[in-house]
C-alpha cells in the first residue's frame, strides 16, 4: 500500500509497514521436496532434536499442502539474541520444506509486553523505541530467510498496522466477547503471576494474549495463515488464536511450540557469565559471537549443528564421530561457529573474527585495530609499563618481561628467549639483547 493509502486507513496517523526487505551477504537455500513427497517440516525437526508440541492434527494439515505459517517476536530488546535463532530456524524449515513464512515484528504488541515467561511486569516501550527496535530486527530476520527467486518467497509483517488500528470498544465488541476471563485465568502465564501476592499482573499485560490472538486472524484474514509456531511459553497465546479464528471466522488453524533450550549443564541456551549473546555486531561483537559458538561442550556440539546449521544428516554424523575420536580438534565446533558467524554477520566479519582467533595463537596481527586486539586479549593476563619507557631507545626485552611481571624475573625472561619462547606481535624475538621501542606499539598502545 502506498504512504497515503496508509495514512488513510490509519486516520491521517502514519503507520510503520515493512517492505520486502534488501537480503545483505546472505546464502540461498538449497530448496527441499514439496512436503507430502520425501520431506516435511515435521519430519526435519523431528530429526534435528527440536519435534514442537502441536495441536491436533497439526503435523496432518503441515503434510497435505503448502501453508503459510508465522513466528512474532516482539521488539522488546534493541536485537533478536541467539536463543531466537531456534524459533528462527524453525522458519527456515518451514519455507525448505515448500511453506510460506511470515515473520511478524510485534510493533504493536510490544508496547504492551508479554507476560509469557515473566515473573514482573515488563517496563513499557515507548512508540520511538519500538518502532527502533521493530527495524533492527527486521534486518536480523533478513539474514536467515529467502523473500525473492523462490516459488514461496517470505514475508514480512508489523501487527502495529492492524493493532494501531484499533477502536477499543470496537475490539471489546468483536473479539473480547469471544474471550472467558476464567478460561484466560487459567493460563499458565497469568497463573504464575497470580500467585504472587506483591507482583500480581496489571490489565494491561492480561490483555497481550487478546492481541496475539487477534494477530493470528487478522494474518488468517491478510496472508490466509493457519499455522503459528513459537516457544514453549507461547502455548496459552497460540492455542488463543487458533479457537479466536474458529469463532471469529469459522476456519481451521493449528499451532506448535518448541521446547525451552538448554545446554548440557542445564544453562539456559545464550546466556553467559558476560551476559546475553546478541545478533547485533554493537551489543555482541562478530568475535565474542563467533567464540560462543567455538566454545560449545563436546556434549553440545552435534545437537546445535543440527539446531542452528543446514548441514545434511552425513555430514552432521561425520562431525559426531569426529568429536568422538579427535575432540582436541574441534571440528564440529569450528563448523558450527563458522556457519552460524557467516550467517548472521556476513563473510567479512567471519574472517575477521577467525583472524582474532588465530592471534590468541601465535596468527598474525596484521590489520587488527587497537580495539580489536583489546577484546581479543580481554581475558589474557597483562602487565602495565609507562609509554615513556619505551621513548628514544627503548628497553630490552629482558627488561620489559621481567619487569612488568609477565614472567618472574629478569633470568626466567632471558632463558625463554633463548629457547625460543618468546614473541613479540606474534614474531619471534630470540636476541636477548633486542630493543623494545614505542613504533612497536600497535597504535601507541599495545604490545
Amino acid at each position: 500500500a502506498s504512504h497515503a493509502q496508509r495514512q488513510d486507513r490509519s486516520g491521517g496517523r502514519p503507520c510503520v509497514s515493512f517492505s520486502r526487505p534488501q537480503r545483505r551477504g546472505s546464502v540461498r537455500f538449497r530448496p527441499w521436496p514439496q512436503p507430502g513427497t520425501s520431506r516435511d517440516a515435521f519430519t526435519e525437526t523431528e530429526w534435528r532434536g527440536r519435534l514442537p508440541d502441536a495441536t491436533e492434527g497439526a503435523r496432518e494439515a503441515l503434510a497435505a499442502e503448502p501453508r503459510t505459517c508465522y513466528i512474532g517476536f516482539d521488539p522488546t530488546a534493541p536485537s533478536l539474541h541467539v536463543g531466537s535463532l531456534a524459533t528462527i530456524m524453525g522458519l527456515v524449515h518451514l519455507q525448505r520444506a515448500g511453506h510460506t513464512p511470515i515473520a511478524l515484528v510485534g510493533g504493536g504488541t510490544g508496547l504492551i509486553g508479554d507476560p509469557s515467561g515473566k515473573t514482573a511486569e515488563r517496563q513499557l516501550l515507548t512508540k520511538e523505541l519500538a518502532a527502533r527496535n521493530a527495524e533492527a530486527m527486521r534486518d536480523q530476520l533478513a539474514h536467515f530467510l529467502d523473500f525473492d527467486g523462490v516459488s514461496n518467497p517470505a514475508r514480512m509483517a508489523n501487527n502495529l498496522d492492524w493493532l494501531g488500528e484499533l477502536r477499543m470498544v470496537d475490539f471489546l465488541r468483536d473479539v473480547g466477547k469471544h474471550f472467558s476471563v476464567n478460561a484466560m485465568l487459567g493460563k499458565e502465564s497469568v497463573k504464575r503471576r497470580l500467585e504472587d501476592p506483591e507482583g500480581g499482573i496489571s490489565f494491561t499485560e492480561f490483555s497481550y494474549m487478546l492481541l496475539q490472538a487477534y494477530d493470528f486472524v487478522e494474518l488468517y484474514r491478510r496472508e490466509g495463515c493457519t499455522f503459528q509456531f513459537g516457544g514453549s511459553d507461547q502455548w496459552g497465546n497460540i492455542t488463543a488464536g487458533t479457537d479466536l479464528i474458529r469463532r471469529m471466522e469459522g476456519g481451521k488453524a493449528w499451532g506448535g511450540v518448541f521446547p525451552l533450550l538448554t545446554t548440557s549443564s542445564g544453562v539456559k541456551f545464550g546466556k553467559t557469565e558476560a551476559g546475553t549473546i546478541w545478533l547485533d555486531p554493537d551489543l555482541t561483537s562478530p568475535f565474542r559471537f563467533y567464540q560462543f559458538w567455538l566454545n560449545a561442550e563436546d556434549q553440545d556440539v552435534v545437537r546445535f549443528l543440527k539446531l542452528f546449521t543446514l548441514r545434511e544428516r552425513e555430514e552432521i554424523e561425520g562431525f559426531a564421530e569426529a568429536v568422538e575420536k579427535e575432540p582436541h580438534r574441534r571440528a564440529a565446533q569450528r563448523a558450527l561457529a563458522e556457519e552460524v558467524t557467516r550467517r548472521v554477520h556476513g563473510e567479512t566479519a567471519l574472517a575477521k573474527a577467525q583472524q582474532a582467533t588465530d592471534v590468541l595463537f601465535g596468527g598474525s596481527l596484521e590489520g587488527l585495530t587497537a580495539a580489536e586486539i583489546e577484546e581479543i586479549f580481554a581475558d589474557v593476563p597483562a602487565g602495565d609499563v609507562a609509554a615513556d619507557s619505551l621513548a628514544g631507545e627503548g628497553i630490552l626485552m629482558v627488561e620489559l618481561l621481567g619487569d612488568s611481571g609477565i614472567m618472574s624475573s629478569r633470568g626466567e625472561a632471558r632463558r625463554s628467549m633463548e629457547q625460543g619462547g618468546v614473541y613479540l606481535n606474534s614474531e619471534r624475538i630470540s636476541d636477548t639483547v633486542f630493543r623494545v621501542t614505542l613504533d612497536h606499539a600497535i597504535e601507541g598502545r599495545f604490545l
